[in-house]
């Protein structure tokens, strides 16, 4: 609907370009189209004649008359008012909700998709988890954001890599592997033996135990094989390691978010990635040497101070992998690269671009694009949840997953703005009530579901092509909020995926649902009355595709009874 009407409004444009009352050398401005606030206003607006008044050289009330006089006769358009200092409202036939309907029908599954992306390639890397102990709920936020982001972008044409990158080098995997040798030596976390910085949870003793039972542990296809040698300490990190990642990409598959590519941050070292992109640093010109370290001038990229990149004990800061890392991406052809984190990361995210910059490759100011996500705090009962016994420390993914149900977890963190801190409430997300969003939502999908089955078995069937012809009859109010609430799906999704915001389609879906809710409550869809009967449910049947497509966009299910 919106691009229909912008359509018209531009052979409007050039229509007044063409009788020459606007000038021939007009450069269009950037309006806006959007949805009216109240359905008194129409159903959308537009700014254009305030940003043509300027230009034209009239007032923009003048412009406004003289767009609508030149607006193309169209069905999609019942009429046209001008209202403040020249804000076009439009008022939208029935026939154009009624046509959107047969479009939901006939695009089905596709209905609300589009090609902005045109096939270009972009990288979503998001989890991305230290593999050191199961994924708490913070990385389950990031995978239900990251994972639903790639819905979005490849619903609007890109082509998705979705992407993995483990933190497999440092103080953290070292520290893991010393926990796991000491739990092998029968040390326990209360033990005065016990290393400093250990994992404590009850995981690592599990992993001790199949390490010393000579078990096999599988990731990235590699098989990893318990050495049964406590001594043995890098036998004990690889196996640690592959251990942990597997366990994780089992919660990640139980959650429905998958990876096309696992890179190793380890990798980066093996094979020269982080000395090359240093040495390409120093070639530009964009280092220097003070105090026995290496520095990138970062501030000549926008950072608010130089940083070091090579400490004097030679070994390197933690962003300078990161910047090797993101260049792989810009030469493996992405041509964005969208990277989920937490909020804690904030810091690091300045001089990695400065990094990128500094490589002088052509990498744009903007690359990569950065969405940051705030902490999750857990209830249950009114009280905050801390501790899993599995983790020990922290409510992990699993935790959640088996409580309240794959859906559940996902569409809870999915459901406020990443930026925005979230309570996820246990009790709520169990509850099997209107007041639970995600079962609120699905019960819509389920009732359509029952209310198709019904006239089957009531000896009323529906008859879909009569249906068809018959939408004129869809006049009732609640049945013309539900074609509004109906159409505006493709702008959502459009939205949602521009802005890098899930949470739009979330909370577009709880809109829909009770806009169906309210119109299975006050209108009867097996009516005696066969055209009117088969109008209702054909109605229905578009709002079932429309609840199940966004539904997927956030990797739930649809489920047909409950």
């Amino acid at each position: 609907m919106k691009e229909s009407l912008r359509e018209l409004v531009l052979q409007a444009v050039q229509s007044l370009v063409q009788a020459g009352r606007l000038p021939a050398d007009l450069s269009l401005p950037a309006f806006v189209i959007e949805r009216s606030r109240s359905r008194e206003h129409g159903d959308f607006a537009t700014n254009l004649a305030m940003m043509l008044a300027k230009p034209a050289r009239a007032k923009p009330r003048e412009i406004a008359q003289q767009l609508v006089e030149a607006l193309p006769a169209s069905a999609l358009v019942d009429r046209c008012e001008i209202a403040g200092p020249g804000f076009i409202n439009f008022f939208l036939s029935h026939q154009a909700y009624q046509a959107e309907v047969l479009r939901v029908l006939e695009l089905g599954e596709h209905y609300g998709h589009s090609a902005q992306g045109a096939g270009r390639r972009v990288g979503v890397e998001f989890v991305s988890a230290n593999p050191t102990g199961p994924l708490h709920v913070g990385h389950g936020r990031a995978a239900a954001i990251g994972d639903c982001l790639s819905r979005l972008l490849h619903a609007t044409g890109w082509d998705v890599k979705r992407e993995f990158y483990y933190n497999d080098a440092g103080v953290q995997i070292h520290n893991l592997a010393i926990s796991v040798q000491a739990r092998a030596r029968g040390i326990d976390p209360d033990h005065a033996e016990w290393p400093e910085g250990g994992y404590r949870g009850d995981y690592i003793a599990d992993v001790a135990r199949a390490y010393l039972n000579r078990e096999t542990a599988t990731a990235d296809g590699h098989d990893v094989v318990g050495a049964a040698d406590p001594d043995n300490l890098d036998a004990i990190r690889q196996f640690a390691v592959a251990s942990l990642r597997h366990e994780q990409d089992l919660d990640l598959k139980a959650f429905g978010a998958g990876f096309d590519v696992y890179f190793l941050e380890s990798s980066l070292y093996a094979d020269g990635k982080v000395e090359e992109t240093v040495r390409e640093l120093i070639a530009h010109g964009h280092t220097y040497e003070a105090g026995g370290a290496l520095w990138l001038k970062s501030t000549d990229f926008g950072d608010d101070k130089d940083r070091v990149m090579r400490k004097s004990d030679g070994s390197y800061t933690y962003f300078v992998p990161d910047v090797a890392y993101h260049l792989s991406k810009w030469q493996r052809g992405y041509e964005r690269a969208i990277t989920e984190l937490g909020s804690d990361h904030h810091g690091s995210l300045a001089r990695v671009k400065a990094g990128l910059q500094a490589l002088d490759t052509g990498i744009p100011h903007n690359w990569p694009e950065y969405v940051l996500h705030q902490m999750v705090t857990v209830m249950r009962g009114g009280e905050e949840v801390k501790i899993s016994k599995r983790a020990g420390s922290y409510v992990t993914l699993r935790d959640l997953i088996e409580e309240v149900g794959r859906d559940a977890t996902r569409f809870f963190l999915i459901a406020r703005k990443a930026d925005s801190q979230l309570v996820f409430d246990i009790d709520l997300a169990r509850s099997q009530s209107n007041d639970n969003p995600v079962y609120y939502i699905q019960y819509a999908h389920a009732r359509i579901c029952s209310a198709l089955r019904q006239a089957e078995e009531k000896g009323l069937p529906f008859d879909l092509a009569n249906g068809r012809t018959q939408l004129a009859r869809l006049d009732s109010e609640h049945e013309q909020i539900l074609l509004g609430e109906l159409s505006k799906f493709p702008e959502v999704l459009e939205a949602a995926a521009t802005n890098l915001e899930p949470h739009l389609v979330a909370n577009w879906l709880r809109d829909l649902a009770a806009s169906f809710h309210g119109y299975y409550n006050s209108c009867q869809f097996l009516v005696e009355d066969k055209d009117l009967r088969d109008a209702r449910l054909t109605l229905a049947l578009a709002t079932r595709q429309v609840i199940r497509n966004g539904l997927d966009l956030l990797g739930l299910g649809a489920p047909e009874s409950m």
